[in-house]
């Protein structure tokens, strides 16, 4: 079949499960949205107010579905408005495919009218990126994109198509035995049948690496040592495990040693919150529980997790008792911050059953108890007394929602209450930026979330700063009919910086306090979104219920939760001390 270059993006994205395009279109890529129009049956796009939010949203999709989300963004100022939200998914491991567009291949290189390097700009913050020269090349090179974005460490990858190769014409053939569904990875070449064409040599090198990914008996047998003659075993376990969907490994493997289990922001999600071992965060927001057991343990088994400075503070002193195990699938994340006696490189459900296979039925715990004390000695009196308080608002909507809703959030204090008071019952449930911290994630994150997830609720905790980051995708959610539920947590601060003003700064509140416009009740209102204020807990029940009907009727709704400005997110460790050493009352 002969196919225009934007034919062939289309036909592909569509082969490889593509069902939604999160996007703004420009003249770079006139062509793909002309052919984007055509096949709208068959492929659904979602125009956005801005290309950041593309990237947010095919994030947000990807990590609440666990399928590779896709953007796309006109040459020049669009290509790099993505790049915030490129980065995003990148320090979290998030698996898009970001297409640009880009000047006709004969004026790349000349300065030309909304021309820029998007490939150079993106090199340090995706897995590949590619520039396609020819239009024969373009299905390949999609096929190839969906299989880096997805193999190994999950991350984001970019391609950039010049206008003119989306108007060349080239032969495509669809692949034999294509997945089955949106975004999931292709069957390896020999599970495929016969009639399909052969992938690109580097296509079929990554299969191959894939398949042949894996680890030595001796890894799995020195881990096995060092767990079965550990006493005190903690496990530290990320956003790893739920990318590799190993959560099953890790409960058996927690209940196997009697380890308490630590979670970092992004692991979220990877054990139940509720089962007797789990101890709640870990680092500067963690819990004491996390943070004493991890600093008293005699072995640290480290599961699909970093060891950022967020968890580790000061490095030199964190678990300074422990022995470190590290499972993870990239190898250049083992030794990196925190040495380890040893490690299994490999995915995560694999390497954890081969230890588990090996593990004796049951160990004897040596923490006497310890750990259970420190978990009912949770500080719970160190919030001050509010009319309303964010753990109120939080577990509030919780309860209205149920637990199979997905909870969102921007970035700042909303966002460590949510990760401290919000019952995640199952992964991919709680998504949040981590690595990069980056606020103005949550609305388009939830549009994703919610576009994936037609048939979950979706809440997005924000603030006041944060959401004035974002609230233009009001336009979004009110023109799709998105039933999302936003709590907006106003302060008229930025939260965070004035923790640590307060804190550390003598209450020099240098360019801190936003009290200023709009009224977010009114700006809700005037994107046909239902709006809602509460200063108090009765208040903001009466909101909720209110919210909760206008959900059922098919329209968003926002509900602005006024709370103290001074109120802080505790426990928190000071910079440079170790995570035992922690704030727990003001």
């Amino acid at each position: 079949m002969q196919y225009t270059g934007a034919r062939i993006l289309i036909e592909t994205l569509i082969e490889q499960g593509t069902d939604t395009v999160f996007g703004y279109p420009g003249g770079a890529v006139l062509n793909i949205y002309d052919e984007l129009f055509r096949q709208r049956d068959r492929i659904r796009h979602i125009l956005v107010s801005h290309e950041q939010h593309a990237a947010h949203a095919a994030d947000g999709y990807a990590r609440s579905t666990g399928r590779v989300g896709v953007c796309l963004a006109t040459s020049g100022p669009g290509a790099t408005n993505l790049v915030t939200g490129i980065a995003t998914a990148y320090m979290d491991s998030s698996p898009v495919v970001a297409i640009t567009g880009n000047v006709a291949a004969p004026l790349l290189g000349k300065d030309s009218f909304q021309e820029v390097d998007i490939a150079g700009i993106t090199m340090p913050i995706v897995k590949h990126n590619w520039i396609v020269k020819e239009a024969g090349e373009l299905a390949e090179i999609v096929r190839e994109a969906f299989i880096v974005a997805q193999s190994g460490r999950p991350g984001p990858v970019l391609i950039d198509i010049p206008k003119d190769i989306t108007a060349l014409t080239a032969a495509w053939t669809p692949l034999q035995n294509a997945a089955g569904r949106p975004g999931t990875r292709r069957p390896a070449p020999e599970d495929r049948g016969g009639a399909g064409p052969a992938l690109s040599a580097r296509a079929e090198r990554l299969e191959e690496r894939n398949r042949r990914a894996g680890w030595s008996g001796a890894d799995i047998d020195r881990a096995v040592e060092l767990l079965t003659a550990a006493k005190r075993p903690v496990i530290y376990a990320g956003g790893g495990v739920i990318a590799s969907g190993a959560e099953a490994e890790l409960a058996a493997l927690a209940e196997r040693l009697n380890a308490p289990v630590a979670l970092s922001l992004m692991g979220i999600g990877a054990f139940p919150r509720d089962h007797r071992l789990y101890t709640g965060l870990i680092g500067m927001h963690g819990t004491v529980a996390s943070n004493k057991a991890v600093q008293k343990a005699d072995l640290l088994v480290a599961v699909g997790a970093r060891f950022s400075d967020r968890v580790t503070s000061r490095a030199d002193k964190f678990a300074r008792d422990a022995e470190i195990l590290h499972f993870d699938i990239d190898s250049a994340e083992i030794n990196k911050n925190i040495p380890a006696r040893a490690w299994v490189q490999g995915d995560l459900r694999a390497t954890l059953g081969a230890a588990l296979a090996k593990l004796p039925a049951a160990t004897e715990s040596g923490w006497d108890g310890e750990v259970a004390r420190w978990k009912a000695e949770y500080p719970k009196a160190h919030h001050r007394k509010t009319a309303l308080h964010p753990r109120f608002v939080i577990e509030e909507t919780a309860k209205r929602l149920g637990p199979d809703a997905i909870a969102v959030t921007d970035v700042g204090q909303h966002q460590m209450w949510a990760a401290q008071f919000y019952p995640v019952s199952r992964p991919r449930s709680f998504l949040s930026s981590g690595g990069l911290g980056t606020m103005g994630f949550g609305l388009g994150a939830a549009v994703g979330a919610k576009t994936g997830n037609p048939d979950r609720p979706v809440v997005l905790f924000t603030g006041d700063g944060s959401f004035r980051m974002n609230c233009l995708e009001l336009a979004t959610v009110g023109a799709y009919s998105l039933p999302l539920l936003i709590i907006v947590f106003n302060n008229g601060v930025l939260g965070m910086v004035r923790q640590w003003q307060n804190l550390f700064y003598e209450k020099r509140y240098a360019e801190t306090t936003l009290e200023r416009p709009p009224d977010f009740v009114k700006l809700a209102e005037a994107y046909g979104i239902a709006g809602f204020r509460a200063e108090n807990e009765a208040a903001f029940g009466a909101a909720l219920d209110a919210a909760r009907e206008t959900l059922a009727a098919g329209r968003a709704a926002l509900v602005e939760a006024r709370i103290d400005r001074d109120e802080m997110v505790l426990p928190m460790v000071p910079g440079g001390k170790p995570i035992d050493e922690q704030i727990v009352n003001t």
